[in-house]
């Protein structure tokens, strides 16, 4: 088996998970990570695990001609050049959600990945849930029918720190912006239609920073379905993740994970432990699965389960949700599909 040269930009808490998935599949080497803080403290980490290389310059690694893959956890703000420099150079890229935070800004980076003929796979690490997956594939066999309703609860066990609600691109662009991935995946059909109410109901610090942790969503499809989708910034009982899909043949839905399966019963209550506390608990095999999907479109050449296009729609829909907020009606993504707006929080 050829031995692939991945490198990592981007040392925080996604980075190095990445790089520790990687780390375990035979044929892959983790060749150089690359953080602008890079010290003694990642260069401990990076010698644990065989990492040779620890550099603060990124371009280090995208010219590198013994790197054939490189996978961008930087900031939002990072991502197109990153990624103009990398297709320029030959690499497949993968990138975390979402690839910018304006739609010129996305369409510019596909378009550099279009002209190098290199692949580029974004992180929506839901599309490889075992859950998730599975609903997808008894929707496609047409179990229930043609869909009509698509009901999304997506709700995170506690608020981000607040200077990261700052320079996060809003609840939209990033909590919810999963959410929309997914009923796109489930439903087979694109958005058409957004409109989006939101509220601070969590913590009035959010609000102050100029966005919501409250909101409910809906979306009109182009087969005619519908979705609706809450978010919220803090449930108090864990992460809570649920799907229905309800279709003329019937419906499938799914539940939170849970870190084991007992439930306590006894003359006052029927109890049990609380969902997995976060994503990292409740999204651990599927971040793995990702990584394997994208090394293995590098090794055979085969497209990436989830492209630009698809980080692209994710996005729009997300921008058009920020609009309806913000003006009160329904939007339309073709309103949207021309302008290189800003996705701004």
């Amino acid at each position: 088996m050829k031995t692939i040269g991945i490198g990592i930009v981007g040392a925080g808490r996604i980075g190095k998970i990445h790089a520790d998935n990687l780390l375990r599949m035979p044929g892959v080497k983790v060749a150089a990570i690359a953080d602008p803080f890079a010290g003694e403290a990642l260069a401990a980490w990076a010698a644990e695990r065989g990492i040779a290389r620890v550099t603060a310059d990124a371009r280090e690694i995208l010219t590198d001609p013994a790197v054939e893959a490189v996978v961008i956890c930087s900031p939002t703000d990072t991502h197109v050049p990153l990624i103009v420099e990398a297709a320029a150079n030959g690499k497949a890229i993968f990138c975390e959600k979402p690839v910018s935070m304006s739609v010129e800004g996305t369409r510019e980076a596909l378009r550099a990945v279009a002209v190098a003929g290199v692949s580029l796979q974004i992180g929506f690490n839901r599309r490889f849930d075992h859950n998730f997956r599975r609903v997808k594939e008894i929707v496609g066999e047409g179990r229930v029918g043609e869909p009509h309703l698509i009901k999304i609860t997506s709700r995170d066990p506690s608020p981000p720190p607040i200077e990261y609600v700052k320079v996060s691109g809003g609840l939209f662009m990033d909590m919810a912006i999963h959410d929309f991935d997914i009923a796109r995946f489930l439903s087979g059909s694109e958005v058409e239609e957004v409109f989006a109410q939101g509220a601070v109901l969590v913590d009035p610090s959010i609000g102050e920073a100029g966005d919501i942790d409250t909101a409910i969503t809906t979306l009109k499809f182009a087969s005619g379905a519908l979705g609706v989708i809450d978010n919220s910034r803090r449930a108090v009982y864990g992460y809570d993740q649920r799907v229905e899909v309800f279709g003329s043949g019937g419906s499938v839905s799914i539940g939170n994970d849970y870190p084991n399966t007992a439930v306590v019963s006894g003359p006052e209550a029927i109890t049990r432990d609380k969902p997995l506390h976060f994503f990292l608990e409740r999204y651990t095999e599927a971040y793995r699965d990702e990584m394997r999907q994208f090394v293995d479109s590098v090794r055979t050449g085969r497209p990436v389960p989830v492209s630009g296009q698809d980080g692209l729609q994710a996005e729009l829909i997300a921008l058009a949700a920020k609009r309806s907020l913000e003006t009160g009606r329904p939007v339309k993504l073709a309103e949207l599909a021309d302008a290189g707006l800003a996705l701004e929080a």
